[in-house]
């Protein structure tokens, strides 16, 4: 059980940070407006969907998962 703990800890210090980095406004510029990402605006609504950036995501969250197995 002690291995699961300190990988809850390591995971919870990770989110704090990454929360920590996104409030102070790191990532504001160009987080979500990646070439790529789909937006559209009409008279009535919009839609906006940052695909690419949740791919930029998950692949960063993959590897850093992936190191952390090692």
């Amino acid at each position: 059980m002690e291995p699961f703990g300190k990988s809850l800890v390591l995971a919870g210090l990770l989110l704090v940070v990454i929360g920590a980095l996104l409030w102070s406004g790191w990532g504001r510029g160009w987080l979500g407006q990646l070439p790529g990402d789909i937006r559209i605006e009409r008279e009535h609504g919009s839609f906006y969907f940052p695909i690419v950036t949740c791919l930029l995501l998950s692949a960063l969250i993959s590897i850093l998962l992936w190191l952390f197995r090692k």
